[in-house]
C-alpha cells in the first residue's frame, strides 16, 4: 500500500499505478499477493479521482469567487465580461469560449466577447432567435450541448451560421443561458475543436459563470441609470442658471443694438455685439449671399438651405455647428446672419441672433434707399453726359459726386436679357465703389469707371453681372479720351454687339482687344496702331536692315504656304525663304501661322500696301 500512497503524494498519472502490479506478477508473486495489489491500485485510483475532483473544485470555486470579486469592483463591463468568458475556457478545458447578447430592437442576438477565436466572421455573427444552437438557448432559456455540431439534428441549421462554425474549426458546443430574474438575455458558451462530451458538471460549471455575467451586466445597467439620473440632475441645475444667464445676455444685447441703431451705427457694430455676447465667428451675407462682415471660408454647401428655411419660419435654424438667422423683405432674401459656434446656443441666444439679423435688415434697407437715391442721381448725371452733353455744368455735377472727368475714364456697356431692378442695383452699388457713375437703360447698363484699361474693366463687368444675374452678360468698353462720351457710348455698345455676333456672350472687350473686327466697329479705325501691333516688328527690320521681310511674307501667303512657289516668285533659293520666315517667326512670335493669327497679318499686309504702296 505504502508504493501507492508514494504515487499518489507526487500526482502520478493512472497508467503508473499499473507499475507494481506488473512488477508483482514478473517476480512470481503469489495470487493472494496480487489479488490484495489489485485491490490497494482499485482504492488508490479512486482516491487519485478524488483528489482530482476536490482540486477541480478548489478551482472551479475560486473562479467564481474571482469572479464575485471583479462584480464588486466593477468598473469596465467590457473587462469583466472578458474575464468571465476567459476563466469559462480555462476550467472547461476548451479550445474556445465566447458570449452572445440578445438585441431587443432586432430580435436575435450578437457576438459580445470570444476568447481562443481566430475567424473574423465568427466574431461578427448574429444569430436569429431559434436558429442554430445559441438561438435555441437564447429562446428557450434551457442549457444545451453537443458532441459534433454538424451532426446533431436537434439544431436549425442555417448557412451564415455553420459556415462561421466551420471556419472557426467548432465541433463540440456547449451553451447556456445568461438569465435577469426570467428574462434571458444572452448565452454563454464554451467548445472544443474536436468531439467531446461535456459532464453534468461542467453545465453546472458554465452557469454559475453565467449567472455571474448576468449579475454584472446588470449592475453595469444599474451604475449607468444612476449616472443618467445624477447627469440629468445636473443638467436641470446647469439650465436653470443659463436660463438666467442668457435672460440677462438677451436684455443687454437688446439695449446695445438699440443704442447703436439710435447713434447710427452699422453692420459690424451689431456683428461685434453678437459675437461678444454669443461668441463664436459670425458672418453677415447680403441678399446675394456675399460676406458683408465675416470670411465666406466659414461657410459651406449647406448654408443656403438653411437660410431659406429660416425665412419660411420665421426662426434661427440649426445645421451642425452653424446657426442660421435669416430675413426677407417682399419674399426676397435682405440678410442672413450665420454664427458658427461649437458651444450650443440656448433658444434665448437663438432669438438674440434673430434680433440682430432683423436689426440688420433695417441697416441695410435703410443704405439700400441712401444708395438708391444717389443712384438716381448718378444716373441722371451719366445720362445726361453721354445723351445731352450740351447742357451746362455736368463737370461740377460730377466733381460734387467725386467723379473727375478730367482724369482717363472708361465707359462699360453691358447688355443683359431681363432682371433689370437687379442689373441697375449691381450697376450702382458698382459705380459707387468706383467713385464713377452708373445709368440704366432697356437691356443694358452704363458704367462711367476711372481707369484707362477699357478690356480689363469690360471683362470684370461681364463677369460680375453673369454671377449676379445668373445669366450671361455681354460687355464693351471704349477708353474716354477727352472726346465726347456719345463716341465712347456707340463704340462700347458696338463691342458688345460684336462680342454676341461672334457667339462670345457673356465675355467683355474692348476694340483693341478685338483685333481686325476692331477697326470695324471701333471708333476712328487707328490702321496705324493695328498695323504696329500687327507687322510692326517684321516693318521696323526691314527699315533698318534693308531686308525683305514683308515682301517675302507676302509672297509666302500668296503662294498658299508653298516655300517652292515662294522662291520662284521671289527669285530666291528655297533656303533663303526658309531662313527669311525663320526671322519671321523670331520677330512675329510663336504661333504666328495659326489660323486667325494669320488672318490678320494678311489684313495688315493689304493695309500697309493700299496705305504705303507696294
Amino acid at each position: 500500500m505504502d508504493v501507492f500512497l508514494e504515487l499518489l503524494v507526487r500526482e502520478a498519472s493512472a497508467v503508473e499505478f499499473e507499475g507494481p502490479v506488473l512488477r508483482a506478477r514478473a517476480e512470481g508473486a503469489g495470487a493472494e499477493t496480487l489479488e490484495r495489489l489489485e485491490r490497494d491500485k482499485v482504492a488508490a485510483l479512486r482516491v487519485r479521482g478524488m483528489l482530482r475532483r476536490r482540486a477541480k473544485r478548489e478551482a472551479e470555486l475560486s473562479a467564481l469567487f474571482d469572479t464575485a470579486g471583479d462584480l464588486a469592483g466593477l468598473r469596465d463591463l467590457d473587462a469583466v465580461l472578458a474575464a468571465i468568458v476567459r476563466r469559462a475556457r480555462q476550467l472547461l478545458g476548451t479550445d474556445v469560449a465566447y458570449m452572445t447578447l440578445n438585441d431587443p430592437e432586432r430580435g436575435d442576438t450578437f457576438m459580445r466577447v470570444t476568447d481562443g477565436s481566430s475567424a473574423a466572421r465568427f466574431r461578427g455573427l448574429r444569430l436569429a432567435m431559434g436558429a442554430g444552437l445559441g438561438g435555441l438557448v437564447a429562446q428557450s432559456g434551457v442549457p444545451y450541448n453537443t458532441a459534433d455540431y454538424f451532426a446533431d439534428e436537434r439544431f436549425r441549421h442555417t448557412v451564415t451560421i455553420d459556415d462561421a462554425v466551420h471556419e472557426e474549426g467548432l465541433v463540440a458546443i456547449l451553451g447556456v443561458p445568461l438569465r435577469l430574474g426570467a428574462q434571458v438575455i444572452g448565452v454563454l458558451f464554451a467548445a472544443n475543436r474536436s468531439a467531446r462530451p461535456f459532464a453534468p458538471e461542467e453545465v453546472a460549471l458554465l452557469s454559475s459563470l453565467a449567472a455571474h455575467a448576468a449579475v454584472a451586466i446588470d449592475t453595469a445597467r444599474l451604475l449607468e441609470e444612476t449616472r443618467a439620473a445624477l447627469t440629468e440632475l445636473s443638467e436641470a441645475n446647469t439650465l436653470i442658471r443659463a436660463h438666467s444667464d442668457a435672460i440677462e445676455r438677451a436684455a443687454a444685447a437688446h439695449d446695445r443694438m438699440t443704442g447703436l441703431v439710435l447713434r447710427g451705427g452699422g453692420v459690424e457694430d451689431v456683428a461685434a455685439v453678437v459675437t461678444e455676447v454669443l461668441g463664436g465667428r459670425l458672418t453677415v451675407l447680403d441678399e446675394e449671399g456675399r460676406p458683408l462682415v465675416g470670411d465666406a471660408a466659414d461657410l459651406d454647401a449647406g448654408v443656403s438651405e438653411a437660410a431659406r428655411s429660416s425665412r419660411a419660419l420665421g426662426r434661427t435654424v440649426r445645421r451642425g455647428e452653424v446657426f442660421v438667422a435669416s430675413v426677407d423683405v417682399g419674399a426676397a432674401p435682405l440678410c442672413t446672419l450665420v454664427l458658427r459656434t461649437a458651444a450650443r446656443p440656448t433658444d434665448t441666444d437663438q432669438r438674440i441672433l434673430e434680433r440682430a439679423a432683423q436689426v440688420t435688415a433695417l441697416l441695410l434697407l435703410f443704405r439700400r434707399s441712401v444708395a438708391d437715391a444717389e443712384g438716381r442721381v448718378r444716373g441722371e448725371l451719366l445720362d445726361d453726359l453721354v445723351f445731352r452733353p450740351e447742357l451746362d455744368g455736368l463737370h461740377d455735377r460730377a466733381r460734387r459726386l467725386g467723379v473727375h472727368l478730367d482724369e482717363p475714364h472708361v465707359l462699360v456697356v453691358a447688355r443683359h436679357d431681363g432682371q433689370r431692378e437687379r442689373a441697375a442695383f449691381w450697376a450702382s452699388a458698382q459705380a459707387a465703389l468706383a467713385h464713377g457713375l452708373a445709368a440704366a437703360r432697356g437691356h443694358e447698363v452704363i458704367l462711367l469707371l476711372p481707369g484707362d484699361k477699357p478690356g480689363v474693366l469690360a471683362r470684370r463687368a461681364a463677369a460680375e453681372l453673369t454671377a449676379s444675374l445668373g445669366h450671361p452678360a455681354t460687355a464693351g468698353a471704349a477708353a474716354v479720351l477727352g472726346g465726347p462720351l456719345s463716341e465712347a457710348y456707340q463704340e462700347a455698345q458696338r463691342c458688345a454687339d460684336a462680342l454676341r455676333a461672334l457667339g462670345r456672350g457673356g465675355d467683355g472687350a474692348s476694340a483693341a482687344e478685338l483685333g481686325f473686327v476692331g477697326l470695324l466697329i471701333g471708333e476712328g479705325r487707328d490702321v496705324p496702331a493695328f498695323l504696329a501691333g500687327t507687322i510692326g516688328p517684321v516693318v521696323d527690320y526691314d527699315a533698318r536692315r534693308g531686308t525683305q521681310l514683308r515682301a517675302t511674307l507676302a509672297a509666302y501667303f500668296g503662294s498658299g504656304g508653298s516655300l517652292s512657289r515662294t522662291a520662284e516668285t521671289l527669285h530666291i533659293h528655297v533656303n533663303t525663304v526658309t531662313q527669311r520666315l525663320d526671322r519671321i517667326g523670331q520677330l512675329l512670335g510663336a504661333g504666328w501661322q495659326e489660323p486667325e493669327r494669320a488672318l490678320e497679318i494678311q489684313l495688315a499686309l493689304r493695309l500697309h500696301r493700299l496705305r504705303d504702296g507696294p
